[in-house]
């Protein structure tokens, strides 16, 4: 069966959340948003691009970073109003040169820095 993006249930202004993870490690790396013509691309071209609400336009990931997100695997959750793509990560994933976007841990009510920026 082929896959048709408009079975997907996008919100209000034509988006759905993306989880981004490693395939290898199962880390979470970012969560972003894609409307049907980003995630049209991303499996297109097996690059994850995706829709920068601040910017209204296309992001593919890693065009001024070098920090590419390959496409691995596209995984549609039960409701098919979220997505998580396995990907392949060059370099970090978050803009704050860290590995991952979720680099602040509440313990004990507090927050933590888990993660540093890379070098």
């Amino acid at each position: 069966m082929s896959f048709d993006p408009s079975t997907l249930t996008y919100d209000a202004n034509g988006l759905i959340p993306v989880i981004a993870q490693d395939h290898a490690s199962g880390e979470v790396l970012m969560m972003a948003w894609m409307n049907h013509d980003a995630l049209v691309r991303t499996m297109d071209s097996g690059r994850m691009t995706y829709w920068s609400r601040s910017r209204q336009s296309f992001w593919a990931k890693g065009e001024s970073s070098g920090h590419v997100q390959r496409l691995v695997e596209m995984r549609v959750d039960c409701d098919r109003d979220c997505l998580l793509a396995l990907v392949e990560q060059t370099g970090p994933a978050c803009h704050t040169n860290r590995r991952s976007c979720f680099y602040t841990a509440i313990r004990d009510g507090n927050q933590v820095t888990i993660m540093e920026p890379e070098a």
